[in-house]
């Protein structure tokens, strides 16, 4: 056996763009032995590892052809057993619905030090398409949940969010669209203001802006496809209404 793991760093890449690596992140994927890097990275950020680096795909194409996390788990400590400098390279950031706790744990049976280097979450690159997600006199806070929970069912927190006048996000919910849009409508607010963006801060990236209650015609209008990020709130119109909302605060 060759030497024994001195360390894995769970590094968030970002929403796409190499220039939103944080300089930690930077210099993790600069001295890194291995990288093992899924489906959302952007490859221009591999060539900044040494030449000498083993880069191992372990990606996850939504609701596709994938890696098992079991098998992600085996190869982490497969390498952990075998080199000093693991780099766990995952898109946004590891700890926001990317699974990076579970591998955490594994590496800490495993007895290897792990270091975590937080990545911008691609709900905060929706700021790049001139969506804030807080306002003053707009939204009161931040609502993050899950399209998709392992049993394949929409985040239950949803219908409690939907009464809030907080912004909500939902990350996985490209296929829950029409159920998010049902309870909206439930709850008399299908005329919400609502975005998808897929590939935030990428040269390939996507918009569509829309009403709550059409979110399954413009994502199907607009050829959107996974993944994506799903803004719903008065923040996503907030660019075109800003003296409005202005002088409704100083109303106030």
């Amino acid at each position: 056996m060759g030497k024994s793991c001195k360390i894995l760093k769970i590094v968030g890449a970002g929403p796409g763009d190499p220039e939103l690596l944080t300089v930690k992140a930077y210099k993790s994927i600069e001295n890194a032995e291995i990288i093992l890097f899924d489906n959302l990275i952007n490859e221009e950020m591999l060539k900044i590892a040494p030449e000498n680096c083993q880069k191992i795909y372990v990606g996850k194409h939504p609701y596709g052809e994938y890696v098992p996390q079991e098998d992600i788990n085996a190869l982490i400590v497969y390498y952990c057993s075998h080199f000093s400098n693991v780099v766990r390279l995952k898109g946004g950031d590891p700890y926001i619905f990317g699974r990076g706790f579970e591998e955490w744990f594994v590496a800490k049976e495993l007895g290897v030090k792990v270091e975590y280097i937080p990545g911008i979450s691609s709900m905060q690159g929706v700021g790049l398409s001139d969506i804030p997600l807080t306002h003053r006199g707009v939204s009161e806070g931040v609502w993050v949940l899950t399209g998709m929970k392992k049993n394949g069912d929409m985040a239950a927190d949803l219908s409690l969010a939907v009464r809030c006048h907080s912004t909500v996000v939902i990350y996985m919910g490209m296929r829950k669209l029409a159920e998010i849009a049902r309870i909206y409508l439930m709850h008399g607010e299908g005329d919400r203001p609502a975005a998808i963006i897929q590939r935030a801060s990428r040269a390939d990236e996507k918009k569509v802006v829309c009403k709550v209650k059409d979110l399954v015609k413009a994502s199907q209008q607009a050829g959107m496809s996974h993944p994506a990020i799903i803004v719903i709130g008065e923040v996503v119109n907030l660019q075109h209404n800003l003296s409005a909302f202005v002088q409704q605060a100083h109303c106030v």
